[in-house]
């Protein structure tokens, strides 16, 4: 994390039939100090000696979550996923993370939403972990592989009825007509779901990113961050330290 520059730069010239944005205005300056004025890391954070890191990112990552919910953290399993299409446009969410073991990281969706065609288009990813509380966050980056029908219904099967019922809904990221819509469908799926708790759903689909760089990042009060990067190569995990 680093700090915004006090300067500005120049902007580049609007097109003449461009809506004019008045960035002086009140509104405008306020936001701004309401931005300045945030804090960051205001109370004690851990301390991390990368010399005490494991071999492997597997056992760190799973150690820096468990302290993130003994911290507090809300939903330590929440991150957000990066995807690009097939022309290299990136597209960014916040999803749960659903196992993180020696294969990579894994998360599911439907095969037709936005995520799937995109990960079915470039089947890549990247996922970052932010925990403020502990001013640490984790980022992973590398291939994604779809796991078979089997092993996909029993994630989603072994996940809440709302899960379920979300995902019995489906049509996730088509555009909808309207909440009333979404309402009659929400309200059958739920229904569903509690009838049948081992409903098909044929789309859902379990993900698994395997790991080629994953980077753990210790933020500091002085901003002297600790960034321990770990490179998959020639069969084994590699370590090195980054410039914050």
């Amino acid at each position: 994390m680093t700090d915004h520059p006090a300067h500005q730069h120049p902007r580049d010239a609007a097109p003449a039939d461009a809506p004019a944005h008045h960035s002086d205005d009140a509104e405008s300056q306020a936001f701004r100090e309401l931005l300045r004025g945030l804090r960051v890391w205001d109370v004690e954070l851990p301390s991390f000696d990368p010399a005490t890191a494991p071999a492997e990112p597997l056992p760190l990552f799973r150690q820096w979550l468990r302290e993130a919910a003994e911290a507090g953290v809300p939903e330590p399993h929440t991150m957000t996923l990066a995807t690009a299409d097939a022309a290299g446009v990136p597209s960014v969410r916040t999803l749960m993370l659903h196992d993180a073991d020696e294969r990579g990281w894994h998360f599911a969706s439907h095969r037709g939403s936005r995520k799937g065609r995109e990960l079915a288009e470039r089947p890549r990813a990247a996922l970052g972990f932010y925990w403020p509380a502990v001013g640490r966050q984790v980022r992973v980056h590398g291939p994604v592989t779809a796991a078979g029908p089997e092993e996909s219904a029993a994630d989603l099967h072994r996940r809440s009825t709302g899960a379920l019922a979300a995902a019995l809904v489906g049509r996730q990221s088509e555009v909808l007509g309207s909440a009333q819509e979404l309402a009659r469908a929400s309200e059958a799926a739920w229904e569903r779901a509690r009838r049948e708790p081992e409903a098909p759903v044929p789309s859902w689909t379990l993900y698994v990113l395997h790991p080629e760089e994953v980077e753990f990042f210790q933020g500091d009060a002085q901003r002297r961050h600790v960034r321990l990067n770990y490179r998959y190569q020639n069969g084994r995990w590699a370590q090195e330290l980054l410039w914050p």
